[in-house]
């Protein structure tokens, strides 16, 4: 399986229980949706390598609870504890509307409803208190933070988001 085939689940956080089982922290606003995996991906040397889910529960509303085959000691546990959790990118729940997932609507048009078109969105950026739209405009990229006040229309069909940008935002960057 390839990570550009997946979507982050996680990170295992600590172990347990002396019988090998560790704390998943799910990345996630549902995470009782994630309780009855047959398997996950674990990153391990840059490679996913999928493990086999023996049991697993919710643990304190943002925690999974698992223990996986032939992980039967702390010492084994040991082994995973830091390592990133992934799962395909097909058991990902639908979206509609104007929510969506932020690999989705890479390579999607920005328009803007005074300004037109002003670029495509190369990511989203999540690395600080705010997310962002990256999106790129000639030798320009355009910031435009990631609220929900902004998006007035995901259009999955035409590939295209149309936005309601505070006036001036977009000419800061041109």
């Amino acid at each position: 399986m390839r990570k550009k085939d997946c979507f982050y689940l996680g990170k295992i956080a600590k172990k347990f229980s002396f019988k090998g089982e560790v704390l998943v922290y799910l990345d996630t606003d549902e995470p009782e949706s994630y309780t009855e995996l047959e398997s996950m991906f674990v990153e391990i040397n840059g490679h996913l390598v999928p493990f086999f889910v023996e049991k697993s529960c919710i643990h304190k509303e943002r925690f999974l609870r698992v223990l996986f085959e032939d992980i039967a000691s702390e010492e084994d546990a040991d082994e995973l504890i830091g390592r990133e959790v992934y799962l395909p990118l097909n058991m990902l729940p639908k979206l509609e509307g104007n929510k969506f997932y932020y690999h989705e609507v890479v390579g999607f048009k920005a328009i803007d409803q005074e300004k037109g078109a002003f670029g495509t969105i190369e990511k989203i950026s999540d690395n600080g208190v705010q997310a962002l739209f990256e999106i790129s405009y000639n030798e320009a990229t355009i910031l435009v933070p990631l609220i929900d006040e902004f998006i007035v229309k995901v259009d999955r069909e035409n590939q295209e988001i149309l936005f309601n940008t505070p006036p001036g935002l977009i000419d800061l960057y041109l």
